[in-house]
């Protein structure tokens, strides 16, 4: 087994490493506020997930959040800021994916973006995390998520907004 690790500044990635929450602390989480803006997942072990961590101390508009990608391969997380356009952006990638076409997220902003392929190159859906502006790192997931994800993501990212957007002044 080969076991590595990549670390710039706040970004790492490694192998081997479990970043999964279990069902009992996600529904704990759940309960005093959505966390899970994203979470797409296969029965192969391979997961990305955007979590949100809370408000940002310094940006009153803004909320901490973090990609989080786990594959039996490789795992990293990277933090990320997100406002309310972050949250609506989210909405039309939903609606681009729901209408059958590939879709990107965040792919114009500051901090990493997130592609999704829904036909791949390993003829499945695949997610791309692209952390260009400063890690430089690329890591492609393939992954078959559930056949309801679309609609699952549009309700995550109602209770989200629900109940981040009030919250953000800006």
């Amino acid at each position: 087994m080969v076991n590595f690790i990549v670390t710039t500044g706040e970004h790492a990635l490694q192998s081997g490493e479990d970043l999964s929450l279990s069902t009992d602390e996600r529904a704990s989480m759940s309960d005093s506020s959505p966390t899970h803006l994203i979470s797409l997942a296969d029965g192969e072990g391979n997961s990305v997930t955007v979590s949100i961590l809370g408000r940002n101390a310094t940006w009153t508009a803004g909320l901490d959040a973090e990609i989080v990608v786990s594959t039996p391969f490789v795992s990293g997380r990277l933090d990320l800021s997100l406002s309310v356009w972050d949250l609506s952006s989210w909405s039309a990638t939903l609606g681009r994916l729901d209408a059958g076409e590939d879709a990107a997220w965040r792919e114009m902003s500051r901090g990493p973006s997130l592609f999704i392929q829904l036909t791949g190159e390993r003829e499945c859906p695949e997610v791309i995390v692209e952390d260009e502006g400063w890690s430089m790192v690329t890591v492609r997931v393939p992954l078959v998520p559930p056949d309801d994800w679309i609609a699952d993501h549009h309700r995550r990212l109602h209770r989200v907004m629900d109940h981040w957007v009030p919250l953000l002044a800006g």
